[in-house]
């Protein structure tokens, strides 16, 4: 099942996903290892620390309980800290043969430019229609088939919870 804990070993290849957040949301990580016809995910998210209360109470949604648990990172301050995820994606290509990096182009300029000063190789990907029709397919291919193992990671789980599709008439 899609529930399943995933499988990764260390030094695996991945392929990632980057989805940063403007100053105050949730910044995202996703690291996908493909494994014959199965995938295994494995998450990370950020926030900024000292709004992380203010954002809870507003948002009815339990992110100091996820820093606790150490499911969302909390980074200094008011407003996300780039650098901070940078360092941390360096620490995960330490760990992982992370073969390219799809990032949103929006708001992530600088970011993208100093992970590929890194030695990462990264593609700047679009979160219009003619971008996401086919990893849409694809992954409600993976999730029907249940060939997705994320390990029912609560923040990811909220997130998937939260996700519209708009399908371009």
């Amino acid at each position: 099942t899609c529930g399943a804990a995933p499988n990764i070993a260390s030094g695996q290849t991945c392929y990632a996903g980057l989805d940063l957040s403007s100053t105050t949301d949730i910044s995202a990580l996703v690291l996908v290892f493909p494994d014959g016809d199965q995938y295994h995910v494995l998450p990370f998210f950020w926030v900024p620390e000292e709004n992380a209360r203010r954002r809870e109470k507003r948002d009815r949604v339990p992110y100091t309980q996820w820093i606790r648990q150490g499911l969302i990172e909390a980074t200094p301050g008011e407003s996300i800290d780039y650098d901070y995820i940078r360092r941390r994606i360096n620490e995960l290509g330490e760990q992982y043969a992370i073969e390219a990096i799809a990032i949103d182009r929006w708001n992530a300029t600088q970011l993208a430019q100093q992970l590929g000063d890194d030695g990462f190789n990264v593609v700047a990907f679009g979160q219009g229609f003619a971008s996401m029709n086919w990893p849409t397919k694809k992954l409600e291919e993976v999730v029907l088939s249940r060939r997705l193992a994320h390990g029912n990671h609560p923040v990811l789980r909220w997130m998937a919870g939260n996700v519209s599709l708009e399908i371009d008439a």
